[in-house]
């Protein structure tokens, strides 16, 4: 029993060496890669950019009452299309109790003014009938007269326009009511009946009743990065992509490109803005998120071939030829002057010819075994 165990046992530790030798040997052998093969042919290629900005009408125009009150009519809506000189809200006026009474006291005063002037107005008038006065003085009489009923009239418009907002004779060009100074569309309505509004003078910029803007007219606004601005110019044609609008790119011409970048995350980036050119079939929002794809470069019926089969080294580049396919592929490296890349081909100035089969991707191992 006791020599069947040690035979079991010889046999177990001799069948461990063999399988550790081989697996010693297998992994002794030289692997062998097999690469895609890839040829060069004829094609265009382009290098672009993309900026990230958004859509905006070009002119947005604020409107701010000429006025402080409290706005108590709203005519309009947001998104309404509007003509210049329609009216799209009306103020009321809450007047200033010390201008209130010194305009009331203008009033009384002016009043009495004109009631005195009368007066001496009719006592001159009987003389000057009877021929006692002189033409020349009753003239005077009268102009003081027609100055104390144009203080009079003065006075009652001051007394309206501080009380009402408006008088009866300047009753077209009344500050109350809220007009739309440009044709277009309204964007928003910040303000609701009730909300207090204060007017634009020279230290505050007043309430914003409204926006309008001319839909019509939209423009792209974005930024690009410093490593790409030297190298786009007014003029130069963009692809636009607007978020909500996936299905759809629309064209546009660069305008405008900052002189002066700014920092953002440790980035300098330059603003740039481009006329963009919407179909009047498609409505497009203020506001939409967009990117613009400019075209820094074009070259066509040019040799391109995948960049990864390019490999560089200081400023040279090269490529791996193949030189035989079977049994095992080899490949002989040459130098190659390379050209516009777009990120995913590249073009190959000289080097290569469009029959040569170039080493790519790998994509199996196996095992090769000596004999």
């Amino acid at each position: 029993m006791k020599k069947f165990f040690r035979n079991l046992l010889i046999v177990l530790v001799g069948a461990i060496v063999l399988g550790v030798l081989y697996f010693l040997w297998k992994k002794s052998q030289p692997e062998v890669a097999v690469y895609e093969l890839v040829s060069p042919k004829i094609g265009n290629i382009e290098k672009k950019t993309v900026a990230t900005g958004k859509v905006e009408p070009r002119d947005e125009i604020m409107i701010k009452p000429q006025i402080s009150g409290i706005i108590e009519m709203l005519y309009k809506e947001a998104g309404q299309m509007v003509k210049a000189g329609e009216i799209l809200a009306k103020v009321k006026v809450i007047p200033e109790m010390g201008q209130l009474t010194s305009a009331e006291s203008r009033l009384n005063v002016s009043q009495i003014s004109l009631d005195q002037s009368k007066s001496e107005y009719d006592r001159q008038f009987a003389l000057f009938q009877k021929g006692v006065i002189s033409k020349d003085d009753f003239e005077k009489v009268d102009s003081n007269y027609k100055k104390a009923k144009e203080e009079l009239a003065n006075a009652k418009e001051s007394l309206q326009i501080i009380r009402d907002g408006i008088s009866q004779r300047s009753a077209k060009y009344s500050t109350t009511q809220i007009k739309a100074t440009i044709s277009g569309m309204i964007l928003d309505i910040p303000v609701k009946v009730g909300s207090s509004v204060i007017q634009s003078n020279n230290f505050n910029e007043g309430t914003t009743i409204a926006s309008i803007a001319n839909m019509g007219d939209m423009i792209f606004k974005g930024k690009i990065d410093e490593t790409e601005v030297g190298r786009v110019t007014e003029k130069m044609p963009i692809t636009l992509t607007i978020g909500a609008l996936q299905d759809k790119k629309f064209s546009a011409i660069l305008e405008y490109v900052s002189p002066k970048g700014v920092e953002e995350n440790g980035a300098i980036l330059f603003e740039i803005k481009a006329a963009a050119k919407i179909p009047d079939s498609v409505f497009v929002r203020a506001g939409y998120s967009a990117n613009a794809e400019i075209i820094l470069g074009k070259k066509e019926k040019v040799i391109i071939i995948p960049e990864n089969t390019v490999e560089f080294s200081h400023d040279s580049a090269f490529v791996n030829v193949l030189k035989e396919e079977k049994p095992v592929q080899t490949y002989t490296k040459k130098f190659v002057k390379v050209g516009m890349s777009d990120g995913i081909s590249i073009e190959v100035v000289s080097g290569i010819k469009l029959k040569d089969k170039l080493r790519g991707n790998k994509v199996e191992k196996v095992k090769e075994i000596k004999k």
